[in-house]
């Protein structure tokens, strides 16, 4: 079902791009938009996590430079029936994670400083439970190669502006096209991104409190996260406001309203949907966290409220420093 829904999803947003190409410069240019959008879906879907792990500074660590961290996501890529991904931390104070990666096989997850260090091992379990879910339903590769083709049609649409304007032949509609290319294909590409995006974040949400077993972990984090990306600013995200989708909470100042335009539900919503499969569920999901997560003698099993970064500093540094 996910490959046919990633097929589908690629599928409307290429034949969009050709329309916009059809707009702008008719036939010939409907075919240069064809050759430009498979290439770009052939080089997004080989080099687009290390680009976005190259925006975002992100380091990759081992069971050696982050044993804590490491362990984590190992325990719960063993829950999840998931090859072991990269592990990456990424040195910026605002909370948050995100996972990218083709497939199982070759995924990747982050987490920021910021998350390690203000939340609880069992909150960082729940974060990367999340994030695993979004590895394992392919969300990954669809939110990667969207948004790649969103901001292609939304270039193409300026491009318009001056290749398009004229009294060409190549132009069929005239100036309702341009408008057209300028204005409506760009929203619509950019609807479509967000809808996918809001949707797959409900799933992983459920999909990751089953990995970890317990989805009030998840909730607690997803709270922490929130007001942690309203007080801290992501000046790289700022900079790559393509990538922010990927992320488990909205990075981008002044933007956490759950309406149309939003890359994300609200977080209120979010937990509440969480607490209802508490409740539902009783107490856990059971199974939980192996043996080497996280344990209930306190966070980081050290009693801290602090990620295991505090003993290096504070807080302030990491062991990959």
């Amino acid at each position: 079902m996910n490959m046919i829904r990633t097929a589908m999803l690629l599928a409307f947003m290429t034949a969009l791009f050709m329309g916009v190409g059809y707009l702008v410069g008719g036939t010939g240019g409907m075919m240069i938009a064809l050759a430009i959008a498979a290439g770009m879906n052939l080089f997004s879907y080989w080099n687009a996590d290390k680009m976005v792990l190259r925006m975002h500074h992100a380091k990759e660590v081992d069971e050696r430079t982050a044993p804590e961290f490491y362990r984590i996501v190992r325990g719960l890529a063993a829950n999840a029936g998931l090859p072991m991904p990269r592990v990456y931390v990424i040195d910026n104070p605002q909370p948050n994670a995100f996972a990218t990666g083709r497939n199982p096989q070759n995924a990747a997850v982050a987490a920021t400083t910021g998350l390690l260090s203000r939340l609880s091992a069992e909150e960082v379990a729940g974060v990367m439970a999340h994030e695993l879910a979004h590895v394992q339903n392919r969300d990954t590769l669809t939110m990667t190669i969207t948004a790649t083709l969103a901001g292609a049609i939304s270039m193409l649409g300026n491009f318009a502006l001056f290749f398009g304007g004229g009294r060409s032949n190549n132009n069929p509609f005239g100036f309702i096209g341009i408008l057209v290319a300028i204005i409506v294909a760009p929203l619509a590409a950019m609807l479509v991104q967000m809808a996918i995006s809001r949707t797959r974040e409900y799933a992983a949400d459920r999909r990751g409190a089953e990995i970890c077993g317990q989805p009030l972990w998840l909730a607690s984090a997803l709270g922490k996260i929130a007001r942690g990306a309203q007080q801290v600013v992501n000046q790289d995200a700022e900079r790559n406001p393509a990538t922010a989708h990927m992320f488990i909470i909205n990075p981008l100042s002044g933007q956490n309203m759950d309406n149309l335009f939003s890359t994300h539900p609200a977080t209120e919503n979010r937990i509440a949907a969480l607490q209802a499969m508490e409740r539902k569920a009783g107490v856990g999901l059971g199974g939980g966290m192996p043996p080497e997560g996280p344990s209930a003698g306190g966070p980081w099993g050290g009693g801290s409220a602090a990620g295991p970064w505090s003993r290096n500093g504070g807080g302030r540094k990491g062991p990959w420093s």
